[in-house]
């Protein structure tokens, strides 16, 4: 189960490696390429912008200064109101020729005395930007179209002798030209972009090759790591991310390994000691069918040997079906309140009769009432095999004690017993299936191995823990924490 568990995550992470290691080139060139472009087309918002801003600006200032020369020019001039002199239109006409607009030139009676089209010439015009400037407003008025984009202008004639308005300049002026210029920007700035995207892209597609080369060394060792070799290691790499990655695959490759090493142990042991039983027996039968005429009290003796090694074969076979069904990912749990006083109590007496035969004390100690929630089978299951151990593995008139004790959350079990004691070394095996600390000794007291493994089984079922301490010649002490409430 282990095993199987293993290698699926090994799979999972080899198939999302292989994802990342094909598509890492492509999204580094992407991300390069937007890295590179997005600055580029704020940038050209921006500038082209700003261009056009600061151009509308500047010929608004031009308009007005040259406007501003012209009301100079023609507020010397006395015959506004009669009409202008050649001087003053040729002076008009080459300020519409220079802005390709249009000016108009309005007496103090609202009379065009000048119009650059000739279209409203000795016609009235009273608009309201006009009709204030004879209202006392000498400032020049300016007036931007969006829609149409162009510029009006109102600029007042003043008299220098009067000062007063004799007359009023409107100037229309087309903004075509700095639009155009804008335009123009921009069009030089898609050609910007075309090249830059063209250089980004290189540039992306080497830094990618560069980034993702480390990944092809992954994916290379992943590809035999695939094919069964095991012995395989992902090779450490200069990125910090990707080292991290490498040495959490690394973990996980030992820890399968470990898997694997513990299976084939697991197999191997599983057939040691199915075939011994079955060895002797043979060895019996075949003993019994070379003689003849065998004595009733030898045939007899043989039989109980055979009949001994059947019920050890028995004992082997049911424990390793206790085992298959508690690795099951989908066993179920029938969880109930149990007071954990009474289970313990009904264990014990069950189990001091076979302590009393090495004159072994059996001592329970209860620090308050436990009731919590477990599988009572399954719980008895594990707490047998945990106290049987501590009496099996005893000294003769040595003592076993188990005390019992809970907080808020968990209820503590304590086993402890003057036995043989577990060497350090042995300590964190001790839960393996099969594993023996003296394996002459536990096949005298007819242990299968797999005791402490199923308890430990159980245990993690309840959601809980089990560690040992122990020291040679001294006893050994298994304490087990269980949660209180079970959350399935």
């Amino acid at each position: 189960m282990f095993i199987r568990n293993g290698a699926l995550v090994i799979i999972s992470k080899v198939k999302k490696i292989k994802k990342i290691g094909k598509s890492i080139h492509f999204q580094i060139v992407c991300i390069s390429i937007l890295i590179g472009l997005v600055p580029l087309m704020i940038m050209k918002s921006v500038l082209s912008s700003s261009y056009e801003t600061e151009m509308m600006k500047k010929m608004e200032m031009d308009l007005k200064y040259a406007g501003g020369i012209l009301a100079n020019q023609l507020g010397n001039n006395v015959t506004v109101e009669d009409g202008l002199t050649e001087k003053n239109i040729a002076e008009i006409e080459q300020i519409g020729d220079l802005y390709n607009g249009r000016v108009i030139v309005v007496n103090s009676s609202f009379k065009v005395v000048y119009d650059t089209y000739l279209i409203d010439l000795n016609k009235y015009s009273i608009s309201s930007q006009v009709f204030s400037s004879f209202q006392g407003k000498k400032e020049t008025v300016i007036y931007y179209d969006e829609s149409k984009r162009f510029f009006e202008l109102t600029i007042p004639i003043m008299n220098d002798s009067e000062k007063n308005s004799i007359g009023v300049i409107v100037m229309t002026v087309p903004t075509t030209s700095v639009l155009e210029l804008g335009e123009g920007i921009r069009e030089r700035f898609v050609i910007l972009d075309f090249v830059i995207i063209i250089i980004v892209a290189t540039i992306a597609y080497q830094i990618g090759i560069y980034f993702s080369r480390p990944l092809k060394k992954v994916k290379k060792s992943i590809d035999k790591i695939k094919d069964g070799n095991l012995n395989a290691q992902l090779e450490q790499s200069s990125f910090t991310e990707l080292q991290q990655i490498t040495d959490s695959f690394n973990g996980v490759l030992k820890q399968l390994k470990l898997l694997d090493q513990s299976r084939q142990e697991f197999v191997s042991n599983v057939s040691h000691e199915l075939k011994t039983p079955i060895t002797s027996i043979r060895v019996l039968a075949d003993s019994l069918l070379s003689q003849e005429d065998v004595p009733v009290e030898i045939y007899r003796e043989f039989m109980t040997d055979i009949s001994e090694e059947i019920d050890r074969e028995t004992t082997i076979i049911n424990d390793l079906l206790s085992l298959v069904k508690l690795d099951k990912t989908a066993t179920e749990m029938n969880v109930v309140e149990n007071s954990i006083n009474d289970l313990i109590e009904m264990i014990l007496k069950r189990l001091r009769p076979i302590a009393r035969e090495r004159n072994i004390e059996v001592i329970f100690e209860s620090f308050r009432p436990v009731i919590a929630d477990v599988d009572k089978t399954k719980f008895s299951l594990a707490l047998t095999n945990l106290i049987e151990n501590a009496i099996k593995y005893n000294k003769d008139n040595g003592w076993v004690k188990v005390s019992l004790d809970a907080d808020h959350k968990y209820f503590y079990l304590i086993v402890s017993d003057s036995g043989v004691g577990i060497p350090e070394d042995a300590q964190e095996q001790v839960f393996e299936r099969f594993y023996r600390v003296d394996k002459a000794r536990s096949r005298e007291t007819g242990g299968t191995g797999l005791g402490l493994a199923i308890t430990k089984s159980v245990i993690i079922l309840h959601h809980g823990a089990i560690r040992v301490s122990s020291q040679i010649g001294e006893g050994s002490t298994f304490t087990v924490r269980i949660p209180l409430k079970y959350l399935p």
